[in-house]
């Protein structure tokens, strides 16, 4: 038995019905494999999460119509049930509509997050759990553990392919069903694996997209759901003086530098920075990178992994995006699932929207891999306060 199926025994016995999310990805399938191959009963479910006709042979993106005949291939293989579920109205009120209302806010979204959040980990959960299955299994990167106070969620072997940031909202209860047995492994060795179990995906390329968002024109699908977040307005700086006209603000997020469409119009040759967006005022407000630097970060819809108090205040690392290291942090926890982050070193580009993710540090201030939790920004404290 490979190290990837080994954690999933010691709590769920040999011949347990198990429900695999089969995106047609090899993560996914050498899931599903792995699963056929400790003795589990397993079933493969695809979801359908954007119109047909749209999905139909794009490439580069998860849930498109060629994924799910990857996914049904990879079931044959394997000889297990395969189903595909419509799960398009959910997708678009959960993901599709948040997406273009933050946007509309001004707010940077990161809609891989909610589509965990929302349809995989609590719509499909569910779903998996009336068909009798005794765990959900998918193809993350992460692990989880038995700690004390339960189930933890902790970081990939693999750094380079971890994906704990996109599940900071898994909550103790839905940890506590799902598996993530690639945890361990490196992505080289997924493929390896999915070589010697003869699937058709073994050389498919990763997704790079976001699956609704075809080749990467976010603005595109904003104005077709909330046109009016693509009016035109003045483009100012930090002393609210006009420099020219934009598009609409759903356009601009915090930190962008390039397409401005200033040029001469600028008396100071200093690069310009999206530095705010004012919704009501339909403002672009741009000013010298040093008004990007963020010192702490208010968040809200806060989901803690661990016995934590109100009013609490801890050492922490936290993930402002995906790609970046931990850094040191404070962690100031409040009621309502509100809390306040004050960073160590200011960060550039910080953007309400965005998720901040918090790591355990121990005793000597080393990063843990274990996963305490996040929130959403709600707000970000510049060191240069925008007019």
């Amino acid at each position: 038995m490979n190290k990837a199926s080994l954690s999933l025994l010691s709590d769920v016995p040999r011949g347990s019905r198990i429900v695999v999310a089969m995106s047609g990805g090899v993560d996914s399938s050498v899931a599903a494999a792995l699963m056929v191959e400790a003795g589990y009963d397993v079933a493969g479910i695809t979801l359908q999460l954007y119109d047909h006709g749209a999905a139909i042979d794009r490439k580069g993106a998860c849930c498109a119509g060629q994924d799910i005949r990857d996914a049904r291939a990879v079931a044959d293989k394997l000889g297990i049930p395969h189903y595909v579920l419509d799960y398009e109205t959910r997708f678009r009120q959960s993901v599709m509509e948040e997406f273009a209302d933050a946007y509309a806010r001004g707010e940077t979204p990161v809609p891989c997050i909610r589509c965990n959040q929302t349809v995989k980990f609590r719509d499909l959960l569910t779903t998996a759990k009336d068909l009798g299955a005794a765990a959900l299994v998918t193809g993350h990167y992460v692990r989880r553990a038995i700690g004390s106070e339960g189930p933890e969620l902790h970081a990939a072997a693999d750094s380079t392919k971890d994906q704990s940031y996109f599940l900071f909202a898994t909550t103790a209860e839905q940890l506590s069903y799902l598996r993530f047995p690639l945890g361990d492994l490196t992505k080289s060795e997924t493929r390896d694996l999915a070589a010697r179990h003869g699937l058709v995906v073994a050389a498919k390329p990763d997704s790079q997209d976001i699956c609704f968002v075809p080749n990467g024109s976010y603005a595109r699908i904003v104005e077709r759901l909330r046109p009016d977040a693509m009016e035109p307005g003045e483009i100012v700086d930090l002393q609210g003086r006009a420099l020219g006209q934009h598009n609409g603000i759903a356009r601009f997020t915090i930190g962008q530098r390039k397409g401005l469409g200033l040029g001469a119009e600028t008396s100071d040759s200093a690069p310009l920075y999206v530095v705010r967006l004012d919704v009501t005022k339909r403002q672009v407000v741009v000013g010298p990178r040093e008004a990007l630097a963020t010192e702490a970060v208010s968040l809200k819809e806060c989901n803690w992994l661990f016995a934590c108090n109100e009013n609490q205040a801890l050492r922490v690392a936290v993930k402002l995006r995906n790609m970046a290291m931990p850094m040191g942090a404070t962690l100031y926890l409040q009621d309502n699932g509100l809390a306040r982050v004050v960073l160590d070193m200011p960060q550039d580009g910080i953007s309400a929207g965005q998720a901040c993710v918090v790591y355990a540090v121990d005793a000597n201030g080393q990063v843990s891999s274990r996963v305490l939790g996040g929130g959403w920004i709600s707000a970000a404290e510049r060191a240069v306060v925008a007019a």
